[in-house]
C-alpha cells in the first residue's frame, strides 16, 4: 500500500515537536489542532525546509529524511509543492509567467499539463492579469496552480486559506475539492479552521502541545474525545457517506442512503447516484429505544448502541452504528440511565432535516492526470 509514514523529533526551544503517524496515498492528510501545536512546523520538516533532530519521513516507499541513516534529500529534490498562508508568487511576472516558471522548472516527467491545471482551477480568465490586479483568493488559485506544475510527489498546503474572509474561502473550497477529486496526489493540509478540515480530508491527524494524539479516516476521527476538546461541544458530530438515491416528489426532499437507513434533505440539483459527505451534530440527535410514531420528523434511522462514553459532569456521548456507518448523540446522564441506554440496545436516532450539514460532493479520489504516476 502507498503510504506517507512521519516519525519526526525537533526540539524549538521549551517545544517539543513529536511527530508519528502513517496514513495511505493518495488523499488529504488533514493536521489540525489549536494554534501553536506544531502543525507548520511539521510541515516544513515534511518539505525539507527545516531539519529535524530524529527521525524519518517517507512518501510511498521513497525516503526523503532518515536522519539514522543519514539520509537527507533536499528541499528542492523532493517533488513536494508548498502553498502557504501568502501566495508567494512572483510580483514582477504575470499569471501566465508564475505558471511557465513552475512548468520550466520541474524535475519530474510533466504528467500535470498546463490545460488540465487552468481547466481544474478556472485560470483561464486571469492568464492575461498581474498578479497585482487579483483578488486575495484568485492569488491562491494561482500559487496552487504554480505548484501543480511543480509536477509534485506530495502537495502541502499549509493554511492557503487563512488570509481569506469568509467569501473568498468560500470561493476557492470547491477548486480544492475538485483537485482532491480529480488529481490522485497526496496532499496534507493544516488548518485551523474545522469546517474546511469537514470539507476536505480523507483522513485526520489531531495534534495537541507537539504531538500527533490520534489518526486515521475523517469519519472515524470525528467521533473521538480528542477532538472534542479542540472544537468544543457544540461542533462533536459524525461525519457519514451518502448517496442520493432520488427526490421525494411529495416533500421536495431529497432520499439519501446513510449506513442501512434513509435521510431526506433539501439539495437542489443532487442527481440520483451522487455521493455527499454530510455532518450530523451529535445536539440534533434525539434517541428513542421504542420505534417512534405519528411525529413531525421524517429521518429516523434504526441502529444498534455500540459504545457509550462520559462528556462532562452531566451528559452522554452514545455512538450509534446504523450499519456501515456510525453517529453519535448527546445525552444527558439522567436521561441515559433512565432509558437503560447500553452497548447492544436497539435504538432509533431521530434527526431533523434542518440539522443536517451537507459538506460537499465527494469525488472518486482517481487521477485523470496522475493515473499512471
Amino acid at each position: 500500500m502507498s503510504t506517507l509514514e512521519v516519525r519526526l523529533r525537533k526540539r524549538r526551544g521549551d517545544f517539543l515537536l513529536a511527530a508519528d503517524f502513517e496514513l495511505p496515498t493518495p488523499g488529504v492528510v488533514a493536521l489540525f489542532g489549536r494554534s501553536g501545536c506544531g502543525k507548520s512546523t511539521l510541515v516544513n520538516l515534511i518539505a525539507g525546509l527545516l531539519d529535524p533532530d530524529e527521525g524519518s519521513v517517507q512518501l510511498d516507499g521513497l525516503t526523503l529524511t532518515d536522519t539514522a541513516r543519514h539520509v537527507r534529500v533536499p528541499a528542492e529534490r523532493r517533488g513536494i509543492g508548498c502553498v502557504f498562508q501568502d501566495s508567494r508568487l512572483f510580483p514582477h511576472l504575470g499569471v501566465r509567467a508564475n505558471l511557465d516558471y513552475a512548468r520550466r522548472r520541474a524535475r519530474r516527467d510533466a504528467r500535470i499539463d498546463v490545460e488540465t491545471v487552468v481547466d481544474l482551477l478556472a485560470l483561464g480568465p486571469l492568464l492575461a492579469r498581474r498578479t497585482q490586479q487579483l483578488s486575495g483568493g484568485e492569488r491562491q488559485r494561482v500559487a496552487i496552480g504554480r505548484a501543480l506544475l511543480s509536477q509534485p510527489r506530495l502537495l502541502v498546503l499549509d493554511e492557503p486559506l487563512a488570509a481569506l474572509d469568509a467569501a473568498r474561502r468560500a470561493e476557492v473550497l470547491p477548486y480544492l475539492e475538485a483537485l482532491r477529486d480529480e488529481l490522485a496526489i497526496p496532499i496534507v493540509y493544516v488548518s485551523h479552521q474545522f469546517e474546511e478540515v469537514l470539507r476536505l480530508a480523507t483522513h485526520l491527524v489531531i495534534m495537541e502541545a507537539g504531538k500527533t494524539v490520534a489518526q486515521g479516516p475523517i469519519d472515524a476521527m470525528t467521533l473521538l474525545p480528542a477532538l472534542r476538546a479542540i472544537i468544543g461541544p457544540d461542533a462533536v458530530g459524525a461525519v457519514v457517506e451518502a448517496t442520493a438515491l432520488e427526490l421525494d416528489a411529495s416533500s421536495g426532499l431529497a432520499r439519501l442512503r446513510v449506513g442501512t437507513g434513509e435521510l431526506k434533505l433539501r439539495a437542489p440539483g443532487l442527481k440520483a447516484g451522487a455521493r455527499l459527505r454530510l455532518q450530523i451534530l451529535a445536539r440534533d440527535i434525539i434517541v428513542a429505544t421504542r420505534e417512534p410514531h405519528h411525529l413531525s420528523v421524517r429521518n429516523i434511522l434504526k441502529g444498534r448502541i455500540a459504545a457509550l462514553a462520559d462528556d462532562g459532569e452531566d451528559a452522554r456521548l452514545i455512538t450509534i452504528d446504523i450499519g456501515a456507518a456510525l453517529i453519535v448523540a448527546r445525552v444527558t446522564s439522567a436521561a441515559s440511565r433512565e432509558l437503560g441506554l447500553e452497548p447492544g440496545l436497539d435504538v432509533w436516532a431521530l434527526v431533523k432535516a434542518v440539522s443536517l450539514r451537507p459538506l460537499a460532493p465527494v469525488g472518486s479520489l482517481t487521477s485523470r492526470a496522475y493515473r499512471d504516476a
